[in-house]
């Protein structure tokens, strides 16, 4: 009996530790910096569409004011800012640059503190830059125009 008694003891402290473990939370805070030199401020209309790669964002069906010719841009961004406008006609404000003499720095920093687990942190910087084959946005700021693009 006193070993039964012992035994359910050590378990209801496993399970009472285990849940603290299991309780603490953990942060994430992600901050990310996106830098266009030689680029100029812009409002653009147009529809957000997945790249064909599945890697980020485009803006496509950019209608220019004077041509009427559409054009496109790859969105330099977070995902989250756009995500939840794929295939919606949207107006963007930010710093284009063409695609001869582009220059997009992108530089991300990732702190991970809480959990029992001392603080971490990473940090990476990505560089474009000479002839893109594509203009670049640098995403400020997302307006929802419509619901659907046509």
């Amino acid at each position: 009996m006193k070993l039964i008694s012992l035994a359910f003891c050590l378990s209801l402290a496993a399970a009472v530790g285990a849940g603290t473990v299991a309780g603490q939370s953990r942060e994430t805070v992600t901050k990310e910096k996106v830098k266009i030199e030689d680029g100029k401020d812009v409002t653009l209309t147009g529809c957000i569409a997945r790249a064909p790669s599945g890697g980020g964002y485009w803006l496509t069906k950019v209608a220019d004011k004077k041509t009427g010719a559409q054009h496109e841009y790859v969105l330099v961004t977070k995902d989250e800012d756009v995500a939840k406008n794929v295939g919606h006609l949207v107006e963007i404000k930010g710093e284009a640059t063409d695609k001869g003499d582009a220059k997009v720095t992108v530089e991300t920093e990732t702190k991970t503190k809480g959990g029992g687990v001392d603080e971490k942190a990473t940090k990476t910087k990505s560089e474009l830059e000479g002839n893109l084959n594509m203009p670049y946005l640098g995403v400020k700021s997302v307006k929802l125009l419509a619901a659907a693009c046509q």
